[in-house]
């Protein structure tokens, strides 16, 4: 959720604009602003309601208890407050612009008629009557709805240790921060804006079948931006900004946090019944709620709950310090719902505060959301097609005037917001801020920005193993500013102890972004090994890949490989990607090979140099994944939990004397994957992988299942397996990783205070050869008449291992126990090891 990404903005035009006063369409309204603090200790009262009585006019006060309002001409103002009285004080008509200041004092409690069983809690009473009206308030009844959305999101870095603030560029956004007027934090330290956005946009949602979409119209970006055509654009939008706390369970940042409100409420949260007073012309209950647990993964705070309908019209919750997770300084979350015609409630306003502070004495982030829905329709769908157009932003849109949104934003900003604001088109200026922006952006994308082309990846400029030696690399890649629908990727690199040079050229054109519509080339020659070919979903662990490449690769099976390819790929409609791909491969075996071209007879003749030419099918569906464009690459990003299966069908076809092939197969492949939550017990996330090879073929065309030799933890691999261990041409393989988070040890008093949690994993794989397969390789060098090296299929029993440990020790630390079930006495086979991994997990 930490957005680091942004366009430059107008800081000159936005502050003449400030200074100019409101705008002239604004002439009519009242612009009142004010303070609500607590009449007793003179302490503000954040996240305070101020509205006309009689109207839908309102704010909602920050945190501060600074309010500001538009509205139109009226006698009476209200502000009112969990615990304090609400307090009206009069509207001046003829003053275009006044300051009214509120000290709320406490509030006596006025209880709405509630019956109650001898010895029950009241509350309890109030939550039963909730779950029973749940289906006719939740918004997931309407068969389709609609509205308006305006995000805006602020980030900040806050408690900024001496040593650091006394750093050249922090000392320079302080600077600018102070002399804008910007207050500093509780604490006296300087609080530096980073980065702002602001986003109108309309959002559309459909029942059955589930389908999402948003239109951004309009984005505005300030702060420190390394360049345009980030993802920022479209994550900062109503798709990535969905509280619902009807649902169970509520996701926060890729954690699972127990809505106030779920079915399971009465053992995960304490309640209690505190006062009932209006909020507009809402009378409704107001419920104090805390966990059971305080480690456990929930919230605390307050709801209020309409007398009437038993519906949630706002909450104002925040999750304990004393919650199980890592780097969270803070996570406060206020919302207002509001009814629409067909009964079911939609959020009208939404605040959030994140704060991250990986220790206490470090330096922390703080973000801000801030989200306003209107113009709400509901029960009135749209074609399916209309929904399954991608995530959509409006790209040719003319530029936005510098007030575009002072002049079309459905809330007011603070002077502290405006303040903010300002600074952020300065410190952007400033030389060191250039400086940093360069290295960070290096350290996100793995390149390096030289003019109209990125040189990288960085990572991959220097690396070594036992057949290249040392092996230097240089790359670019072109970038939107020379085209935003063309892609161009090339490499070189050079091994010293071979002396082969390697190189490679990737390009990538999109014909239609709407449907994802793109066409790509490859070529590349390089040096490859049989064990990592196929296993693109194992590799997906960049330090994995990295380290299998350095040193000693012989247990790799090192092939010089010479690959060509052309592919297009479109989706036929959201979530559903189909792809299309012809490729040439020639493969020159650096260690001892050889197959049988004929038969399979001692003496035939063989060869130890193949080619396969191929057509690769594929479609992918994923209902409810979210796919975001990076027009930087050309390419596109899932974002967020998968609720429902992820599912890849692969169709391979093998092409015989076309183009240099040696051999004519069949392959298919199936990949199901999902994340799953089992309420208290944590997530699990499993993976079925299934193959079948019905054809005759030597095994560098068949599964090499990946093994784990390294001392870290890979879960794309089995890792008590060895390197090329085991090849199959048919196989079924399931694979599950579960998190118990603070589930078990929460409890145990004297480890809960580690905030240790734990995990199990657990492998198993079934699969085999056919005899024409293991036929095929001769068991003698027909040169040498020496053993050539083999490869070893699975029996009847299938490989299984399993694994329990603890993760999140030190914060960062995972540490797995594993056990091999079978196969133990294979020769070289650890039956039992432990596995390291870092991860930067909440």
């Amino acid at each position: 959720m930490l957005l680091l990404y942004s366009r430059i903005s107008y800081f000159t035009l936005l502050l003449a604009l400030l200074l100019a006063g409101a705008p002239a369409g604004w002439a009519q309204q009242l612009q009142v602003t004010g303070r609500i603090t607590e009449a007793a200790t003179g302490k503000p009262v954040p996240f305070a309601s101020v509205f006309v009585p009689g109207t839908t006019t309102g704010a909602t006060a920050d945190e501060n208890g600074r309010y500001q309002l538009s509205t139109a001409p009226a006698d009476t103002l209200v502000a009112s407050a969990m615990g304090f009285a609400p307090l009206r004080k009069a509207l001046k008509r003829q003053a275009a612009r006044q300051t009214i200041d509120f000290a709320l004092g406490s509030g006596a409690v006025s209880l709405g008629e509630v019956v109650v069983r001898p010895h029950e809690n009241p509350a309890y009473v109030i939550m039963r009557r909730v779950q029973q009206h749940k289906a006719r308030n939740n918004k997931q009844q309407l068969d389709a709805f609609e509205f308006d959305s305006y995000n805006r999101t602020e980030i900040s870095l806050n408690n900024l240790p001496d040593q650091v603030s006394r750093r050249k560029v922090l000392r320079q956004m302080t600077a600018v921060a102070d002399s804008l007027g910007l207050e500093r934090g509780a604490d006296g330290k300087p609080v530096v804006p980073i980065f702002a956005s602001e986003m109108l946009s309309r959002y559309y949602v459909l029942r059955q079948p589930v389908r999402r979409r948003e239109e951004i119209r309009h984005t505005q970006m300030r702060g420190m931006a390394p360049r345009e055509g980030s993802v920022v654009s479209q994550v900062t939008g109503s798709s990535f900004q969905d509280w619902d706390f009807y649902r169970n369970w509520q996701q926060i940042m890729g954690k699972d946090f127990v809505s106030p409100i779920a079915d399971g409420w009465k053992f995960s949260y304490e309640y209690e019944l505190q006062d009932s007073l209006f909020i507009g012309q809402d009378y409704c209950y107001q419920l104090a709620v805390a966990p059971r647990r305080p480690q456990d993964l929930a919230f605390t705070g307050t709801i209020w709950i309409t007398a009437d309908t038993y519906a949630l019209r706002r909450i104002d919750v925040h999750v304990s310090p004393e919650a199980n997770l890592n780097f969270i300084d803070q996570i406060r979350v206020w919302q207002e719902l509001t009814p629409t015609a067909a009964g079911p409630w939609l959020p009208l306003r939404t605040r959030v505060v994140v704060g991250i502070r990986p220790t206490k004495q470090s330096t922390g982030v703080v973000a801000r959301f801030v989200t306003v829905n209107s113009a709400f329709e509901a029960q009135k769908p749209h074609p399916l097609a209309f929904y399954d157009r991608p995530l959509e932003t409006v790209t040719n849109a003319p530029k936005l005037p510098a007030d575009f949104f002072e002049k079309n934003r459905p809330d007011t900003l603070s002077v502290q917001e405006q303040r903010t604001l300002m600074v952020l088109d300065s410190v952007r200026k400033l030389p060191a801020v250039r400086s940093l922006l360069e290295v960070a952006d290096v350290v996100v994308n793995g390149y390096y920005r030289v003019g109209k082309f990125d040189v990288g990846p960085v990572l991959a400029t220097l690396g070594y193993n036992n057949i290249e030696g040392l092996r230097p690399r240089i790359g670019f890649r072109t970038t939107p500013e020379i085209s935003r629908d063309w892609t161009l990727r090339a490499y070189l690199a050079y091994g010293t102890r071979d002396g082969r040079f390697k190189y490679g050229a990737r390009a990538t054109h999109v014909l239609d972004r709407r449907t994802w519509t793109t066409i790509g080339f490859e070529y590349r020659h390089d040096l490859d090994q049989v064990a990592l070919l196929d296993n693109d979903y194992a590799l997906e662990n960049p330090l994995f890949e990295a380290s299998a490449r350095l040193g000693n690769i012989d247990r790799g099976r090192p092939v010089l490989r010479d690959l060509s390819s052309l592919s297009l790929q479109s989706d036929l409609f959201r979530g559903f990607t189909q792809k299309v791909t012809f490729r040439h491969q020639q493969f020159r075996p650096l260690y001892r090979f050889a197959y049988y071209t004929g038969d399979s007879r001692l003496g035939a003749p063989t060869e130890d140099q193949f080619g396969v030419s191929e057509i690769v099918l594929e479609s992918r569906y994923g209902p409810d994944e979210v796919l975001v464009q990076n027009e930087n690459q050309n390419r596109r990003t899932s974002i967020g939990l998968k609720r429902l299966p992820v599912t890849t069908l692969r169709y391979t076809l093998g092409l015989n004397r076309f183009l240099g092939g040696d051999f004519r197969y069949h392959k298919l492949n199936l990949l199901i994957t999902q994340s799953v939550r089992l309420g208290q017990l944590g997530r699990s996330t499993y993976t079925l992988d299934a193959g079948y090879i019905p054809s005759t073929v030597p095994y560098p065309v068949l599964k090499a299942h990946l093994g784990n030799q390294s001392p870290f933890y890979n879960a794309g691999a089995y890792n008590l397996m060895r390197y090329f261990e085991f090849v199959s041409d048919r196989y079924v393989a399931l694979r599950l990783d579960h998190h118990f988070e603070g589930f078990l040890l929460n409890s145990v008093p004297a480890i809960k205070k580690l905030n240790w949690r734990l995990v199990a994993t657990g492998n198993i794989l079934y699969g085999a050869v056919a005899r024409a397969n293991d036929a095929i390789i001769p068991r003698l060098d027909p040169e040498s008449g020496e053993p050539l090296p083999r490869f070893q299929p699975l029996g009847r029993l299938p490989y299984a291992e399993v694994g329990y440990g603890v993760e999140n020790i030190f914060r960062v630390a995972r540490v797995d126990l594993l056990h091999r079930l079978t196969y133990r006495n294979s020769p070289g086979a650890r039956n039992f090891g432990v596995k390291f991994s870092l991860q930067f997990r909440l």
